[in-house]
C-alpha cells in the first residue's frame, strides 16, 4: 500500500494595538473551536504557533484555553513552534533584534508548555538568504516558506515532498515546504478532494512528506469562514475523513520529520515572500500590469507551466512604496541602535537598575517592530490608524527610556523636570537627503529639509503620540476594481466560499468618489501659494492651482541655541507664478522650541523680490492624526466665533480666525493655534480608500487645518506672521 506523511503547521496571530473585540472574537469565532475540534481527533497532529502578542493575551484573558494548549502539547498532540515574539518581518529588523524576539518566544514555551521549540514560524514567509545564520544562533533548526519559494530556484513539484538544508557562513538552518494545493484547498475545497490529492502523491516506501502551514485565522476569522469552518462542519469533517485514513496517511509534527527524514538536498532560495505578497508591493502601475499578464497566461492555458517566472517585487519594496511605513521603519532601527549603543557609566545596584529598564526598552522596541503596520495587501495593515498609532506608542516609548538615561534626572524623578535638547542633521529616512531631528523631553520634531522644510513626524511623549501619523492618499493597484465594481453595478452571488483573495465587496456606497490622490505628502508647516480661483473643495481634494514652488522644494536652514531652547530657522528663495511670471518670494519660518515646553513659537516671514507690486494667496498647512470623525469627545473649535459643526468629519470654511483649535477628550488632548494675524481658516478630513477582509472601505487618517492669508506686498515689502501652536493635557 502506498504511503503519505503529513505534517499540519498554522500560525495565529492578532497585531499590536488591535481592538479588543477583535482579540475577543478571533479567541470565539476561531482559535477556541479549532482546539475544540482537534481535542475530538486525537490522531491529528499539528505544528502550532502563536505570536507572543496573542499569547500573552490568551493568558491574561482566557487562561483556560492556554490549559487546552498544554494538554495538547502534554499529549504530543501538537508540537509548539517559535518565531519572532511580537511577529516582525525578520529581514527588516536587526539581527541582535531577530535573536532577541526568537528567544523570547521560546522563553515563553518552555516555561508556559514545558517544551522546547525546534521550528519557527517565519512572519508572512518573508525570505531572505541571510536569514539561516540570525535564526540558527537563536537555537532554531527549522521553518516553513511556500513551495513557490523553492520553485523560483527551479524545483518541482514532484521534489518538494520533504525537507531541504540551506546555510549561511556555515550555519544550517531546515527547510520545509508549504504546499500551494493545500493552503488553496484547506477550507475551501470538500476534504476528499484533498485526499484524492494524497493519493496521487503517496509513494510506496511512505516517505514523501506534504506540508500545509498557513494562517489559522482561515478557520473562523475570514469572512463566511466560521459558518463554513464549524456550523457546516468542515473541519470535523476534514480531519475526520485524515483520521479514517490513517492506515496510509501517517500524521507527523515537523521537528519529527528532521528525525524520520534525510533532507532532499541543499537549497538556496531567493529572496521571496507569497506570491501575492509579492504583487501586493509593487506600485500601482506595475501591481495592474502583473495581474493583467498573469490572467494573459491564464486565458492561454499557460500559467500552470510558466506562472511560477511571473514574480513581483519583494517585501521592502513597501519601504519605497510607502513613507509613512518608511518612516517607522527607520525610526525603529535608529532606535534600535541607540539602545546598542546605550551602555550604563554606573556600578552596583544603580548599574543593574539601568540594566534592567534598557531591557524594557529593548522590549518596547520589540513591540514597535510587529509587522501589521510597515505594509499592506488584501487587509488594512498601514491603512489603519489604530495599528500605527501602537508602533509609535511602543517606538516612543523605548525612546523615553533611552533618553531618560543619557539625561539622568534630579530628585523629582519628572520627565518634565529634566531641561535638555539635541538636534541632529543626518539623512533619517536613507533616502540620500539629509533632515533636521528636534528632541527635548517633551517633544520630537522631525523636519525635511528636502521637501518644504515641512515638518513630517511630531512627537508628544508624555501621551507617546506621534501627532503626524497621518497616511498621505495615493493610488493603489486595485482601486481600478472599485470602479469596474461601479461600472457593472450588480454583484454576483455563490454559495461557495471564496479565498479572501478574490471578494471584491465594499462596506458603504460611493467610495469612488473618495479615490482623490495628493501629490506631496501629509505633514505640517507646508507652505501653499494658491492661484486665484482656488476652492475650498479643491484644496480639499488636491485639485487646486499652486502657483509656488515651496511645498516640496530644499529650504535652507539655520540653528540657533537659546536661552532653554533652540531656534531653527527654514528658508526658501523661490517662485511664484503670478499671470504668465515668475515673481521670485522668500519664504522663512523660524521655529522657537523649548527644553521643557510643548509650545511652539511660529514666526513666518514673506518678502517680494519682485520690482512691482504683488497680491499673493499664502497658507500654511498642518495635519493632525486625530481618529473618529463624527464622535462628540472630538472636535474643532475657536475661542474667537462660534462653529455650528465640529465634528472632524466637517469640511468649512470657519471665516475669520485667530485662536483655534481642535481637541481630543478620549486622549485628554487639545492642540491650539493662536495667531497674530487673522486668518481664513479651512478645515477638512483626510479619507483613505483601501482593502479590508470585508472589502473596500473608508478610512479616516485625520484633520487639515489650513489658515490662509491675500497679501498685497510692495517691492521688497515683509509680511509678518507668529503663530503660538501649543499641545496641552486637559
Amino acid at each position: 500500500m502506498k504511503k503519505l506523511k503529513f505534517a499540519f503547521a498554522i500560525h495565529n496571530h492578532q497585531p499590536i494595538g488591535n481592538f479588543e473585540h477583535v482579540f475577543e472574537s478571533a479567541h470565539k469565532h476561531c482559535y477556541l473551536p479549532f482546539l475544540e475540534v482537534l481535542e475530538k481527533h486525537p490522531h491529528f497532529k499539528i505544528s502550532l504557533h502563536f505570536s507572543g502578542i496573542l499569547l500573552e493575551w490568551i493568558k491574561n484573558h482566557h487562561p483556560e484555553t492556554l490549559d487546552r494548549i498544554k494538554d495538547l502539547v502534554k499529549k504530543n498532540q501538537v508540537e509548539m513552534m517559535t518565531g519572532g515574539y511580537y511577529e516582525p518581518i525578520l529581514p527588516a529588523i536587526p539581527d541582535c533584534d531577530k535573536i532577541g524576539q526568537i528567544q523570547k518566544l521560546s522563553q515563553f514555551i518552555k516555561e508556559e508548555f514545558n517544551a522546547d521549540p525546534v521550528g519557527m514560524w517565519l512572519a508572512e514567509r518573508v525570505w531572505e538568504p541571510h536569514l539561516p545564520k540570525p535564526i540558527a544562533e537563536a537555537a532554531v533548526k527549522y521553518t516553513i516558506v511556500d513551495d513557490s519559494h523553492f520553485k523560483y530556484s527551479g524545483l518541482t513539484e514532484k521534489e518538494l515532498l520533504g525537507y531541504f538544508v540551506t546555510e549561511e557562513q556555515g550555519y544550517i538552518l531546515n527547510l520545509f515546504s508549504s504546499s500551494k494545493f493545500l493552503r488553496y484547498s484547506i477550507p475551501f475545497k470538500e476534504p476528499e478532494e484533498t485526499i484524492k490529492y494524497f493519493r496521487k502523491i503517496a509513494s510506496e516506501d511512505g516517505n514523501h512528506l506534504i506540508v500545509y502551514g498557513d494562517d489559522g485565522e482561515k478557520f473562523g476569522v475570514w469572512p463566511e469562514t466560521y459558518k463554513h469552518c464549524y456550523k457546516d462542519r468542515w473541519i470535523e469533517r476534514f480531519f475526520g475523513e485524515v483520521e479514517k485514513n490513517r492506515d496510509w496517511i501517517e500524521m507527523i509534527h515537523l521537528k519529527d520529520a528532521l528525525d524520520l527524514l534525510p533532507p532532499k538536498g541543499r537549497v538556496y532560495l531567493p529572496t521571496a515572500s507569497y506570491h501575492e505578497m509579492n504583487q501586493w508591493s509593487l506600485p500601482p502601475k506595475a501591481f495592474q500590469e502583473y495581474e493583467e499578464f498573469e490572467h494573459v497566461l491564464k486565458n492561454q492555458d499557460l500559467y500552470e507551466r510558466f506562472g511560477i517566472f511571473v514574480r513581483g517585487g519583494l517585501w521592502r519594496n513597501f519601504l519605497a512604496k510607502y513613507p509613512e511605513a518608511n518612516n517607522m521603519h527607520k525610526k525603529m532601527l535608529r532606535i534600535s541602535e541607540k539602545i546598542r549603543n546605550t551602555k550604563s557609566t554606573q556600578k552596583g545596584k544603580i548599574k543593574k537598575a539601568n540594566e534592567l529598564v534598557l531591557s524594557q526598552a529593548k522590549d518596547e522596541l520589540w513591540k514597535g517592530q510587529c509587522n501589521c503596520s510597515y505594509w499592506h495587501g488584501v487587509f488594512g495593515g498601514l491603512y489603519l490608524p489604530h495599528l500605527r498609532s501602537a508602533i509609535y506608542k511602543h517606538l516612543i516609548g523605548a525612546e523615553k527610556v533611552v533618553d531618560e538615561l543619557a539625561h539622568p534626572t534630579g530628585p523629582t524623578g519628572s520627565l518634565h523636570a529634566r531641561k535638555w535638547i539635541d538636534h541632529q542633521i543626518l539623512d533619517f529616512d536613507k533616502d540620500g537627503q539629509d533632515e533636521l531631528l528636534v528632541n527635548t523631553p517633551i517633544l520630537g520634531l522631525y523636519f525635511s529639509l528636502a521637501s518644504g522644510g515641512n515638518l513630517f513626524e511630531l512627537d508628544y511623549k508624555p501621551k507617546s503620540l506621534n501627532l503626524l501619523d497621518i497616511l498621505t492618499r495615493r493610488e493603489e493597484g486595485y482601486h481600478k476594481k472599485l470602479w469596474e465594481l461601479k461600472q457593472r453595478a450588480q454583484a454576483q452571488e455563490s454559495d461557495k466560499v471564496a479565498s479572501i483573495h478574490d471578494l471584491v465587496l465594499t462596506k458603504e456606497e460611493g467610495l469612488e468618489k473618495y479615490l482623490v490622490y495628493d501629490w506631496y505628502r501629509r505633514g505640517s508647516l507646508i507652505d501653499h501659494f494658491l492661484g486665484e480661483h482656488a476652492k475650498l473643495e479643491d484644496f480639499s481634494r488636491c485639485q487646486y492651482p499652486e502657483q509656488g514652488d515651496f511645498v516640496n522644494q530644499p529650504y535652507l536652514h539655520k540653528i540657533e541655541k537659546v536661552k532653554d531652547g533652540l531656534t531653527i530657522t527654514l528658508y526658501r528663495d523661490g517662485f511664484v507664478w503670478i499671470g504668465d511670471k515668475n515673481v521670485p518670494i522668500t519664504v522663512a519660518k523660524k521655529i522657537l522650541v523649548r527644553t521643557d515646553s510643548s509650545e511652539l513659537d511660529i514666526s513666518y516671514l514673506i518678502i517680494n523680490n519682485h520690482i512691482q507690486r504683488v497680491s499673493l494667496w499664502f497658507g500654511v498647512e498642518f495635519n493632525f492624526a486625530i481618529f473618529s470623525e463624527d464622535d462628540r469627545k472630538r472636535f474643532y473649535y475657536a475661542e474667537d466665533r462660534e462653529i455650528k459643526d465640529k465634528k472632524l468629519s466637517s469640511v468649512a470654511n470657519a471665516g475669520k480666525a485667530s485662536d483655534f483649535g481642535l481637541t481630543d477628550q478620549e486622549l485628554n488632548l487639545d492642540i491650539s493655534f493662536k495667531l497674530d494675524q487673522p486668518c481664513q481658516l479651512w478645515r477638512f478630513p483626510i479619507y483613505t480608500v483601501s482593502l479590508s477582509e470585508e472589502g473596500f472601505e473608508k478610512v479616516h487618517q485625520g484633520s487639515v487645518l489650513f489658515p490662509n492669508w491675500k497679501l498685497s506686498l510692495e517691492p521688497q515689502e515683509t509680511w509678518e506672521l507668529k503663530i503660538i501652536n501649543k499641545i496641552t493635557d486637559l
